[in-house]
């Protein structure tokens, strides 16, 4: 998750509701959809370790491991039977990539569309920035072939470059798309940092979001809702990779853990973990390490991942 340089959202995760109350999920019903499994996604994120400490510590933007990263979620999406592509772009005097990955059929007017971000900081491997959210939605993506499920609408995966130096990567794609084609993409969501260390079960507010958003929270409230998880709001803004799509005007939605914020005494009652501590102490930092991880947070937020795909895209 990119860290914005102003002081004002810093905090932003914290701030729940206009109320500072958390709010219930509205009646609604989800689909039947796979349980992902979280030792799949730990093993993703074991690769992902690997691959950083093959190349430097890191998986940054125009680093080697990045690059890695990209080619080794490709292989396996290929295998898997997706149409994929790698799209390049220059930033900074360097060549990023994103990876694009739809699955082959249903309604292309009509498209699902799930990402998060692939790189790290230069600090360190990023497990938990975005290695969670990468390799969460790679494993929903291959559940979409293990179980044969057949969506209605067109499902799209992307994985973006440079998000940590200011959303290079989704901005290059969402501005390349020709207006006929963004117009296509009826919903985004967005996966930055699930596994946080002292987690938060934080919802996209849809809040200020473009008309539809408000469907794609109540859906991800609708499946903490069914595990008798509780959830709090939180308006990401434009630290994250949906901030495209909803300057496009597609709905947006997605879960966060927490980043540098500090977790709650409230919190802590509701959720367990540690009151008064960062959310993710490593932050952005070089101890963002397979280390660094709350499994449980983990497999709940994978598992609402696959719960939107099934629900959004039937």
């Amino acid at each position: 998750m990119r860290l914005r340089k102003i002081v004002t959202t810093l905090g932003v995760v914290a701030v729940i509701t206009a109320t500072g109350t958390a709010t219930a999920a509205p009646a609604t019903t989800l689909a039947a959809a796979p349980d992902i499994s979280v030792a799949a996604v730990q093993a993703d994120l074991a690769q992902l370790q690997s691959i950083a400490s093959s190349n430097g510590g890191n998986r940054a933007h125009g680093r080697p491991g990045y690059q890695a990263s990209v080619n080794w979620v490709k292989a396996k999406l290929d295998a898997a039977g997706f149409t994929t592509r790698v799209q390049s772009f220059t930033h900074s005097g360097a060549t990023g990539y994103n990876l694009i990955a739809d699955w082959p059929g249903g309604d292309e007017n009509n498209t699902v569309m799930v990402g998060g971000h692939l790189d790290s900081v230069n600090a360190g491997p990023g497990i938990n920035d975005n290695g969670t959210g990468s390799a969460s939605i790679l494993e929903v993506a291959l559940a979409v072939k293990a179980t044969g499920f057949k969506p209605t609408k067109h499902l799209r995966f992307g994985w973006w470059g440079a998000e940590e130096l200011g959303l290079i990567g989704s901005t290059y794609y969402v501005n390349s798309l020709p207006a006929a084609e963004k117009s296509k993409i009826k919903t985004y969501l967005n996966f930055d940092m699930t596994g946080s260390p002292n987690p938060a079960y934080f919802v996209y507010s849809a809040s200020g979001q473009p008309s539809g958003s408000a469907r794609l929270q109540q859906v991800l409230q609708a499946y903490y809702t069914s595990i008798n998880v509780a959830t709090e709001l939180t308006t990401v803004g434009g630290r994250s990779d949906h901030a495209a799509f909803a300057r496009a005007g597609i709905p947006v939605g997605g879960t966060f853990s927490g980043a540098e914020g500090t977790k709650t005494s409230a919190q802590a009652q509701k959720w367990g973990g540690t009151a008064g501590r960062a959310y993710d102490p490593c932050y952005h930092r070089s101890c963002d390490t397979t280390s660094n991880l709350n499994a449980t947070a983990l497999d709940r937020n994978a598992d609402a991942i696959a719960s939107a795909v099934w629900t959004l895209a039937s």
